[in-house]
């Protein structure tokens, strides 16, 4: 499925509204793949952008991890639980979060493309899936200031798996790594240190930006 594909398919999703809800498995239906990159991009999405979309991180991070361990094993076809397919969010809320990845979709769409596909191979999931479970672990973990880097990396992971982009894979686990480190120096000053000062934390922030 191809960039401009993927874009047309979530916008042909929102103009086709029938009811003022959606289902995580009407979106997946409507994309035509149950392929593991677009399932981390759709589950990531409504974290990785800059869109008000509170309340899905905890759940839709269970699920990625779950596609992780499903990854790393060797599994070709992934499977969600049926609680989740029936899982829906707001005909407006998925307005702005799809328009938001509408949008990027297009602004990237000229960087993506086929390269290094080795990376999508059995053994590239394999590797690559230790991060995305330690992502998807991010997400769900209640660290102070936001989750929106580890789901980004993993929305980028999605887009590279889909596209068969290994650069654009290789990119995002390096970014994920560095994240990696970000959120463990957090944890260690607020779960060991005891550390309650925002402007500490934002100090380690800043340290590695």
């Amino acid at each position: 499925m191809r960039v401009e594909g993927l874009a047309a398919d979530l916008r042909a999703l929102l103009e086709n509204k029938t009811s003022d809800v959606i289902t995580l498995g009407t979106i997946i239906q409507s994309l035509g793949t149950r392929g593991f990159g677009v399932l981390l991009f759709i589950l990531s999405l409504p974290s990785a952008l800059p869109v008000p979309a509170p309340g899905y991180s905890t759940p839709f991070g269970l699920l990625i991890s779950g596609l992780a361990i499903q990854m790393m094993i060797g599994r070709q076809t992934p499977v969600l639980p049926q609680w989740a397919l029936k899982r829906s969010i707001s005909y407006d809320a998925a307005q702005k979060i799809f328009g938001a990845g509408i949008k990027f979709l297009h602004k990237t769409e000229a960087l993506v493309r086929p390269r290094m596909s080795w990376m999508g191979s059995r053994f590239g999931k394999a590797a690559i899936s230790i991060l995305v479970l330690a992502m998807a672990v991010l997400m769900i973990l209640p660290i102070p200031l936001t989750n929106t880097i580890p789901a980004a990396v993993i929305f980028m992971i999605g887009i590279g798996l889909t596209e068969r982009d290994g650069l654009i894979i290789i990119l995002s686990a390096i970014g994920g790594w560095i994240a990696v480190a970000l959120y463990a120096a957090v944890i260690y000053l607020v779960y060991v240190l005891g550390t309650t000062s925002f402007d500490q934390i934002k100090d380690v922030i800043t340290f590695w930006n």
